[in-house]
C-alpha cells in the first residue's frame, strides 16, 4: 500500500500537505472547545456572569468555524488526492496490461485483470481519502485527548488507562482474520466477474443448448460464495460497533459515578467534569475512527497487494535497448530452425521448423487441430518470442525491432473475428486511423464487405454493437479483413479468417485479394483446402512440425498428411 502511495502521490504532494495542515488545525479546534466549555459553565454560569458567557461563546462560535472552514478544505484537497491518485494508478496498470504477452493474460486472467483495474482501484483510492484524513486527525485527537484530560482532573485518568487496552483488545480480536477475509472476498469477486463475463459473452451458445438454468445455478453457485464471505466481513464489523458502543458508555458511567464523588467533596468543578467527559468521548471515537480504518485496511491491503502483483510482472516480451529498423518496402519472413514451447508445456508446440516467405508470393500453412498453425504465426508478430532458432524480417531479428516497428509491417486477422463499438468505418480505419473515405471504401469492396454495409441503416455510418453483436460471422470476418487492407502493409496474415465465409465470397474474395496484395507477403491458415490450392508455397504441419511443403500438385505426389487432408475434405464434399 505504501509502495503504491510513495509512487503515485507525488503529483498531488501540494494537496497532501495541505490535508495533513487542515486536518491538523481541525483538530486542535475541536480539542480546544470543551476548555473552552468548561470555563463558560464553571466561570460564567455558576457565578452569573452574563458578559463572561457571551464572550467565552462567541469565541467558541468563532473556533468552531474556523474548524469547520479547515474540515471541508482537507476533505475537498483528500479527494482530489484521492482521485487523483486513482486516475493515475488506473493508467499505469492499463498501460503496463497493453504491454503484456498473451502469456501474461493467461497466467492472471481477463476477468482478474478487469477486476483489478476497477474494483480494486477503487478500494486503494477509497482507502487512501480516508487515510489522508484519518491518519492525523485520529492519533492527533488520541493523543491530544488525553493530554487534556489528564490536564483536567489527573485522578479520573485512571479510567482511561483502564478503558483504552480495553478497547484495544476488542479491535484485535474483531478483527484478527479481517485480512484473510477481506483478500477471499476479492478472489470471490473475481470469480464471480468470470461467471458474468462468460454468460454475457457466450449468451447465443447458452441458449442454443438450453443451458440457461445450468448457467443460472453456476452464478447463484459463485453469487452465494461471495455472499457468505461477505456476510462473515459484514456480521465482524457489525458486531464491533456494538461492542465499542458498549465499553464507551459504560466508561461514561464510570466518570460520571467517580466524578460525581469527586465533585461533590469539592474536588472537581462541573465544569471540569464535563469537559473531561467530552475529552473520553473523543479519545473514544478517535479509536473507533482507527478501527474503521482496520475495517477498510485489510481489504485496501488485499486489493494493494493484487495491484502490485500485476505491475510486477515483466512481459516476457520487450524492445531491445538499440533496436534496429529495417525500413519499408520489404517484407521478407524467414523461419530458421525455429523451436517454440508454451510456458510449462512439456512438448514444443512448434519444433525445428524452416521456411522462407518472399515478397509477391502467397504462404499457406494447413494441418490438423493442435498441429501448431496458430502458435505459428503469431511468432511472427512477437505475440511470443521463440525459445531458439531465428526469426528474421526483411533481414533482422525480430527481437532486434521494436514491436511497433515490427508490427507497423504487419496486417493480422485474427481466427476469432474482434470489433469494436463504433461505426463501421471506425472499425475498418482502425487499421490505418489516417485513411481517407475512398480507401475504406476500397478495403471493403476487396474484403466483399460493401454490399452488406450498404444494406445496414446507415451504411458506413452504421454502428456496430459490442464485440460486433448485430453481424453474422461471415460479415465480422469481412470487416476484420477490410481492416487490415486499408493498413496496406508488407506483411499479410490470415489466420484461418475465411471460415465463415461461403464458397463463393470466399473465392470472390480470394480473387480480389490476389490483385490487391501484388508485391506484399501473403501468409493465409486455413481448414480448407480450396483456400489454400492457388498458394505458391503450402505447409503442412503435424504435431509443431513440418512434414510437407510445396505447391497443391507436389503435395498430392509427395505428402502423405496432405493427401489424407485433401481426401477427407473431398469426401465430405460429395457427401454434401
Amino acid at each position: 500500500m505504501l509502495k503504491l502511495m510513495t509512487r503515485y502521490l507525488k503529483p498531488y504532494r501540494t494537496f497532501v500537505v495541505w490535508v495533513l495542515v487542515l486536518t491538523f488545525l481541525q483538530t486542535l479546534s475541536s480539542l480546544y472547545l470543551p476548555n473552552l466549555m468548561s470555563d463558560i459553565v464553571d466561570t460564567g454560569i455558576i457565578k452569573g456572569n452574563i458578559g463572561y458567557i457571551v464572550d467565552i461563546g462567541g469565541f467558541m462560535l468563532g473556533v468552531t468555524v474556523l474548524g469547520g472552514i479547515a474540515a471541508v478544505f482537507a476533505n475537498l484537497y483528500a479527494s482530489k488526492s484521492s482521485a487523483g491518485f486513482g486516475q493515475i494508478l488506473r493508467t499505469k496498470v492499463f498501460s503496463h496490461v497493453t504491454k503484456f504477452t498473451l502469456q501474461e493474460f493467461d497466467q492472471i486472467g481477463t476477468s482478474s485483470l478487469i477486476v483489478r483495474t476497477n474494483n480494486d482501484i477503487m478500494q486503494v483510492q477509497q482507502l487512501v481519502n480516508m487515510m489522508l484524513r484519518m491518519m492525523v486527525m485520529a492519533p492527533l485527537t488520541a493523543v491530544g485527548g488525553i493530554i487534556m484530560a489528564v490536564y483536567t482532573d489527573a485522578s479520573l485518568s485512571w479510567i482511561i488507562v483502564v478503558v483504552m487496552p480495553v478497547l484495544g483488545l476488542a479491535i484485535y480480536l474483531v478483527l484478527g482474520n479481517g485480512i484473510a477475509l477481506f483478500r477471499a472476498m476479492q478472489n470471490k469477486v473475481d470469480n464471480l466477474n468470470r461467471v458474468v463475463r462468460e454468460n454475457l459473452t457466450g449468451v447465443r451458445v447458452i441458449r442454443s443448448f438450453n443451458r440457461t438454468d445450468d448457467e443460472i445455478a453456476r452464478f447463484d453457485g459463485a453469487n452465494q460464495d461471495l455472499t457468505d464471505v461477505s456476510v462473515r466481513v459484514y456480521k465482524m464489523m457489525a458486531a464491533l460497533m456494538p461492542l465499542m458502543m458498549v465499553i464507551i458508555n459504560l466508561s461514561t458511567i464510570a466518570i460520571v459515578w467517580f466524578g460525581s464523588l469527586r465533585v461533590n467533596s469539592g474536588q472537581l468543578q462541573i465544569g471540569s467534569l464535563m469537559a473531561f467527559i467530552q475529552y473520553v468521548m473523543q479519545i473514544m471515537f478517535a479509536v473507533m475512527m482507527v478501527s474503521m480504518m482496520a475495517f477498510m485496511i485489510p481489504r485496501g491491503q488485499a486489493s494493494a497487494a493484487r495491484i502490485n502483483e500485476v505491475l510486477d510482472i515483466l512481459p516476457q516480451v520487450i524492445d531491445p535497448e538499440t533496436p534496429m529498423n529495417p525500413g519499408r518496402g520489404g517484407g521478407l519472413v524467414e523461419f530458421e530452425h525455429v523451436t517454440f514451447s508454451y510456458p510449462g508445456a512439456e512438448e514444443p508446440a512448434i519444433a525445428d521448423v524452416s521456411f522462407t516467405m518472399r515478397p509477391g508470393e502467397t504462404t499457406a500453412i494447413i494441418g490438423g487441430t493442435g498441429s501448431g498453425k496458430t502458435a505459428l504465426i503469431s511468432l511472427i508478430p512477437r505475440f511470443y518470442d521463440i525459445d531458439s532458432g531465428s526469426l528474421r524480417v526483411d533481414g533482422i531479428d525480430v527481437r532486434q525491432m521494436t514491436q511497433d516497428t515490427l508490427r507497423a509491417k504487419i496486417g493480422y486477422v485474427p481466427q476469432r473475428a474482434t470489433l469494436f463499438t463504433g461505426t463501421v468505418s471506425d472499425n475498418i480505419r482502425y487499421g490505418n486511423e489516417d485513411a481517407s473515405d475512398a480507401l475504406v471504401r476500397h478495403a471493403a469492396d476487396v474484403a466483399q464487405a460493401t454490399e452488406f454495409v450498404l444494406e445496414m441503416h446507415q451504411g458506413f455510418d452504421s454502428i456496430i454493437s459490442q464485440g460486433g453483436g448485430n453481424l453474422s460471422g461471415g460479415q465480422k470476418q469481412r470487416l476484420c479483413i477490410a481492416r487490415a487492407i486499408v493498413r496496406q502493409p508488407e506483411i499479410y496474415i490470415f489466420d484461418d479468417s475465411f471460415s465463415a465465409l461461403d464458397y463463393r465470397t470466399d473465392r470472390d474474395l480470394r480473387l480480389a485479394l490476389k490483385q490487391e496484395v501484388k508485391g506484399a507477403t501473403v501468409l493465409i491458415v486455413a481448414q480448407r483446402v480450396s483456400t489454400v490450392v492457388d498458394a505458391d508455397q503450402i505447409i503442412v504441419l503435424e504435431e509443431g512440425r513440418v512434414v510437407g511443403m510445396g505447391t497443391h500438385s507436389a503435395l498430392l505426389e509427395s505428402s502423405q498428411v496432405y493427401q489424407e487432408i485433401v481426401a477427407s475434405q473431398l469426401s465430405e464434399e460429395e457427401i454434401a
